[in-house]
């Protein structure tokens, strides 16, 4: 239920109704719009009086929303989230660029490729330590070692890390990562969300090979319930039937966000169609249609890349990448979530 508020209301009135709503075991969340204060309503409203509540002097009208997720709503939060990370701002039309290679296999490989994504415009530094593969024998990542050398990378660069958490267990070893990326195989494990939900760190999200827009926004809800409304979304491809990309990269999903929700959105490219020459052109296409970044694995040798070098590109490669994708940025379409 969303409650909204005259301009200027009395302070004591408003007061004693959050406080009302409180005793009736009634969440308050408040949102201060460009033209209207908004207060979404989360628990059972249902026994909620509606006219009641539209009578008091400070309220303008109330409404009913139907959507189980109520903090990544945007009709809760009617203006876009902007979550800053180091000099970053991720979200509210900026178009933020984070690259790496998919996995850290040295500190010469990863300090490296983030001066050369650095140089090309990069503004925060990928890598995984921790590796979910399919086959147990693949490799699984350095681990501790890894996020050890991506704080290295960053010490040398300035660069904001991302990397993927695997498992609750791993926390403590994230205390120095600045933007904790739960994987699509992850993003349905709700005790790992649950836990991410009691930080205030940047928690970048990826939808799950064959979850849908509203499963997505439903683990965001979970990382907010917490407390937490630092979330940022990624479409990295579903599975379907097709058998010539590794994925199948929804673009769709990116306006369809954008009206549901204020959190960021960006795409991920190489995970989505598995295929490096593939990259370029979907990468333009997810600026095109409005994504609020890009994250892209790049790797200074893909042909001896120890995890999903097929996918990945070279800083060359990448330098032409970004240059194309900041000549649409300004152009690009721009979507009303109204």
């Amino acid at each position: 239920m969303i409650v909204i508020l005259k301009q200027n209301p009395d302070k004591n009135q408003l007061n004693n109704l959050v406080g009302w709503l409180k005793k009736n075991d009634i969440d308050v969340h408040e949102s201060q719009g460009s033209h209207s204060r908004l207060l979404g309503l989360i628990g059972d409203t249902s026994n909620l009086d509606i006219d009641m509540l539209r009578a008091l002097e400070i309220v303008e009208d109330v409404k009913r929303i139907q959507e189980p997720y109520k903090n990544a709503n945007r009709k809760f939060h009617p203006l876009d989230t902007v979550i800053e990370v180091g000099n970053t701002k991720i979200g509210g039309g900026n178009l933020t660029l984070i690259a790496g290679p998919c996995s850290v296999e040295s500190e010469e490989q990863i300090c490296s490729i983030a001066r050369e994504v650095k140089a090309c415009g990069a503004t925060l530094l990928r890598g995984g330590a921790f590796k979910p593969r399919t086959s147990p024998y693949s490799f699984q990542g350095l681990r501790g070692e890894g996020i050890e050398l991506l704080l290295e990378a960053k010490k040398e660069t300035g660069l904001p890390i991302v990397s993927e958490i695997m498992d609750i267990s791993q926390l403590d070893l994230f205390r120095d990562v600045d933007v904790i990326q739960v994987g699509a195989r992850n993003m349905q494990n709700f005790e790992l969300l649950k836990a991410l939900g009691r930080t205030q760190k940047p928690i970048l999200l990826k939808r799950g090979l064959a979850s849908t827009i509203e499963e997505l926004l439903m683990s965001a809800e979970y990382i907010m319930a917490g407390n937490n409304p630092n979330v940022i979304l990624c479409e990295r491809g579903i599975r379907t039937f097709e058998t010539k990309t590794r994925n199948t990269l929804d673009l769709s999903a990116v306006p369809v966000l954008k009206q549901l929700t204020h959190l960021p959105v960006i795409i991920d490219p190489s995970h989505a169609t598995g295929i490096s020459k593939l990259v370029h052109p979907m990468a333009l296409g997810a600026v095109a249609v409005g994504a609020d970044g890009l994250i892209i694995e790049v790797h200074n040798d893909p042909a001896h890349a120890l995890c999903d070098g097929a996918q990945s590109i070279t800083p060359e490669a990448y330098k032409s990448l970004v240059a194309n994708c900041m000549q649409i940025h300004p152009f690009r379409a721009k979507y009303n979530a109204e």
